[in-house]
């Protein structure tokens, strides 16, 4: 049930960074709902594909589709009557990108796959949708573009199993991967953190 309420949440989240997207795009209401679905549903349908997991999960639980509906209801009233705070995109992204990384990585680890498929899983899990929306509104992708961002992922991803196995509970092993992944990516955001570029010789 945990499980299932951390990935309601990051769809929500992550439907709300699409509204954000669609909103620096200019594109009408329908246009905003069209970015917020592929958002939202991106990573965990491509993790369902490749996990052969039928029918993918906002097929299988209308609740899904319900909570998309109601976080771009909520993301479009919110921009409409309240300023935009700075960052807002790329915070509700690295939230979204916190939890749906973590939720992606524990379903493959039910499925008792290596540990290095389990990175793999849950960070195209909480960076697909995002690479999407970015692509469809005509940015570079933040997973290309942006410093600490994949790289956030399988740094939380690992977190979490290298807490299990040293013992810690789940739970608290998740909570600690989504808060480095947040805090990973905060420090891209704030700090300019990020890895080493590759340079070639003039």
């Amino acid at each position: 049930m945990l499980l299932y309420l951390f990935d309601l949440a990051g769809v929500a989240v992550f439907a709300i960074s699409g509204v954000l997207a669609a909103g620096h795009a200019g594109l009408d209401w329908l246009g905003v709902l069209v970015i917020a679905s592929v958002t939202a549903v991106g990573g965990g349908t491509l993790r369902d594909l490749l996990l052969d997991r039928h029918p993918v999960f906002w097929i299988r639980d209308v609740r899904y589709v319900y909570v998309i509906l109601a976080a771009t209801a909520a993301g479009i009233a919110w921009v409409q009557f309240m300023p935009l705070p700075e960052h807002a995109l790329a915070l509700a992204d690295a939230l979204g990108l916190g939890l749906f990384a973590i939720t992606g990585a524990q379903i493959a680890e039910g499925r008792r796959l290596p540990v290095v498929i389990v990175t793999l899983v849950g960070t195209m899990t909480g960076a697909a949708g995002g690479l999407v929306r970015d692509v469809l509104t005509a940015h570079v992708p933040l997973l290309l573009s942006s410093g600490i961002y994949g790289s956030a992922a399988i740094a939380g991803i690992a977190a979490y199993l290298l807490l299990q196995a040293a013992g810690v509970g789940r739970r608290w092993a998740f909570h600690s991967g989504v808060l480095m992944i947040v805090a990973l990516r905060l420090g891209g955001i704030y700090g300019g953190w990020h890895l080493p570029l590759l340079r070639l010789p003039a």
